[in-house]
């Protein structure tokens, strides 16, 4: 064949290659330690953890299913709010005279804004080579205490919480469902206690505000067929459970006595 002036040969891309470059990671070995490919070596082993984790969450949701609450009421202002757990060492810290009341900026932006804003800066804060926890004292002993600090809050948090009285307000009632027991207060409106109830404007005035006229509830939980006799309502009444103040009726012992006698008698019939 004659070879004209600025002729060219290409190789035939359908000529299949005799080899293939294999999948070796970089030269890494000014960085001391392990190194290794980052797919597929480093990739799957992250994979196969990831994975075990997420069949343990789904084991302890199916085994532990998520508390459920009563609807949300905004007008109940003794409801006493919780975080999720991961956020519990937060709400720890607002606890704490340092980080509350006048001071509550530095608890809710300042000292978690700091947190962040080292978190976000560390990669070049830190620019070393090494990579083993020991030759980096700084970083390690950071998160150390980072992680320290975390626990203890939580603990702290969880060990003071009040849960039975936030079990107790965020019980699901009866009338949450739509569902009331049969009981009339007029069938009772022979008791002493039936007169001071329904006066709007009498002592139990603030009482009717949580718990209605009907006794079916609004704020507070329902007052029928509690199960509960005089002297443990009275109890109630003067030392307070849960969301519920202590001396919120607002009349004397004689008329309080009435009053939970006839909260009492508010049964089913069996």
């Amino acid at each position: 064949m004659h070879r004209g002036k600025g002729m060219k040969f290409v190789g035939d891309s359908r000529i299949k290659a005799t080899g293939r470059m294999q999948n070796l990671p970089k030269d890494y070995s000014e960085y001391p330690g392990k190194t290794e490919a980052f797919w597929p070596d480093f990739l799957l082993k992250e994979w196969m953890v990831g994975a075990v984790f997420l069949i343990g969450y789904l084991i302890l949701t199916v085994a532990h299913p998520s508390p459920l609450e009563g609807p949300a009421d905004p007008t109940n202002a003794g409801y006493i709010p919780l975080p999720d757990w991961y956020f519990l060492f937060v709400y720890q810290l607002l606890k704490y005279s340092y980080a509350s009341g006048a001071y509550n900026i530095i608890g809710a932006l300042v000292m978690p804004g700091i947190a962040f804003t080292a978190l976000l800066l560390m990669p070049f804060l830190d620019t070393t080579p090494e990579r083993r926890p020991s030759k980096r004292p700084l970083p390690t002993a950071f998160m150390l205490l980072s992680v320290a600090a975390i626990f203890y809050l939580t603990w702290e948090s969880v060990e003071y919480h009040d849960w039975e009285a936030a079990k107790a307000q965020g019980e699901i009632q009866p009338k949450d469902l739509g569902l009331l027991p049969d009981v009339d207060p007029e069938d009772h409106n022979d008791l002493p206690g039936y007169e001071i109830w329904m006066d709007e404007t009498g002592p139990a005035s603030s009482c009717i505000g949580c718990h209605a006229t009907d006794l079916s509830g609004n704020s507070g939980p329902m007052l029928l067929n509690t199960g509960l006799d005089a002297e443990e309502i009275e109890k109630i009444a003067k030392d307070g459970r849960g969301g519920m103040p202590a001396g919120a009726f607002g009349g004397t012992d004689e008329e309080l006595k009435q009053v939970a006698e006839f909260i009492a008698a508010l049964k089913e019939e069996k």
